[in-house]
């Protein structure tokens, strides 16, 4: 299992120190959540932060972008260090064109679906992906309960990618912590991003460590 901590629920008075914590840990990737209070409902973080763990860190950045117009941005999250970049299904009018430049640019290229957004509408575009991001609560804020129907969304979601014949990870975000953890696991679920679940227990270390084991 990939475990893909989310920065979001660190502290901010102390990103590097964080950072680096998740750095020495068993997590796979650092999960960074761009937010532009226009597609979701808050404002998150952008080009600084984004260097500023890049600088910290020598883990896989897993960048998802719940903004509107990403096309405009990019090669600028690319020079700032993504490796993985999502974007969201309900924000690109031309998906194809932007999944394209996003590897033309030299980054994985992702797809997020919010939970109303049914896994069918990847069909024709799964084998030019390397990583669906379903959403197991609404995206914007952190803390939110996990949605349970998520769970049969990975199962149609890991069926399309066999019949497909494609290599894409599915990845979840929302609610994750070791009992969701495990039924996502057992659905086909590849990586698990886990934010106030990591940084609000007691030994965050320890909680990713157990992510892993999943």
């Amino acid at each position: 299992m990939i475990i893909s901590p989310s920065i979001l629920s660190c502290d901010f008075g102390n990103i590097e120190r964080d950072t680096k914590m998740l750095d020495a840990s068993k997590a796979d990737w650092l999960h960074i959540d761009v937010m532009d209070g226009v597609f979701v409902p808050n404002i998150s973080f952008g080009f600084p932060v984004l260097e500023a763990v890049r600088k910290s860190s020598k883990k896989v950045l897993d960048v998802h972008l719940m903004i509107a117009n990403p096309d405009n941005y990019l090669e600028a999250f690319k020079n700032s260090g993504a490796d993985y970049l999502t974007v969201h299904y309900e924000a690109c009018t031309h998906l194809n064109r932007t999944i394209a430049k996003i590897k033309e640019l030299g980054m994985k290229a992702g797809v997020a679906l919010n939970p109303h957004t049914p896994v069918n509408v990847l069909e024709e575009i799964l084998p030019s992906l390397d990583l669906v991001l379903l959403m197991s609560v609404n995206p914007g804020f952190g803390g939110q309960s996990f949605i349970p129907s998520t769970i049969d969304k990975v199962k149609k979601l890991k069926d399309l990618i066999s019949i497909s014949n494609s290599n894409v990870l599915i990845e979840i975000d929302g609610g994750v912590n070791l009992e969701t953890g495990r039924q996502l696991s057992d659905a086909g679920a590849d990586a698990l991003v886990a934010g106030s679940f990591v940084f609000n227990s007691p030994n965050p270390t320890q909680t990713i460590a157990e992510l892993k084991d999943l």
